[in-house]
């Protein structure tokens, strides 16, 4: 059976047919690489230790606990078939205010606060609607006792409730992560995607 180059190219003498054939097999899986990239799944490396002990970040970095970065891979097309939700680790583009007070433009946090809630922290405990939310995902050494409401989140300025397809994220090191309650909120048109995987170092891989 001939293949498509020797169809389309029928007198074409065998060692240009040969590299022409290479030479497309090769783009079309690039191309696939990039479409997947792009739509499906992409890597990420955890650069500091907002994510700390969840995710970590590599020593000598201040608060990183390993010897190398973990490698995630983000769900690029779950959130077509619903909502971010609470407690997801999304990847995320900075909003400006993010990128001003913090390195970097793509964050790696926890979503916390959903459209329409109150938010505060009181002595290292998170509550929503007034309920304290158990988030047994954070070591107690890494709480973050300072008092704070969606009052002092700029730039909320006198708003009580988070803003329609707007999300409050933290880090779960929240002693020593530069997120929403230093910049504000995060816009849903932001979020690129959800982790679902760690897969390097090898072992690290697994669920977060």
């Amino acid at each position: 059976m001939r293949g498509p180059i020797e169809r389309l190219f029928p007198n074409l003498p065998h060692g240009p047919r040969t590299v022409i054939d290479w030479v497309s097999t090769i783009a079309g899986a690039v191309l696939i690489v990039l479409a997947v990239k792009a739509w499906v799944v992409n890597p990420y490396r955890i650069p500091s230790p907002s994510m700390e002990p969840t995710l970590h970040c590599a020593r000598p970095a201040p608060d990183c606990e390993a010897g190398s970065s973990d490698r995630v891979l983000a769900n690029r097309f779950i959130y077509r078939f619903h909502s971010p939700r609470r407690r997801d680790i999304v990847v995320f583009h900075a909003p400006d205010a993010a990128r001003r007070e913090c390195i970097g433009g793509t964050f790696v946090k926890r979503i916390i606060g959903l459209p329409g809630e109150t938010w505060s922290e009181r002595a290292g405990v998170t509550y929503i609607n007034g309920r304290r939310l158990p988030e047994p995902y954070i070591a107690p050494a890494r709480w973050d006792t300072e008092t704070k409401t969606l009052l002092d989140i700029p730039p909320l300025g006198k708003l009580r409730r988070i803003p329609p397809r707007m999300y409050l994220v933290e880090g779960d090191n929240r002693a020593h992560s530069c997120d929403s309650r230093v910049w504000g909120l995060v816009p849903r048109a932001n979020i690129i995607g959800k982790v679902f995987l760690t897969y390097w170092p090898l072992s690290r891989v697994g669920t977060p």
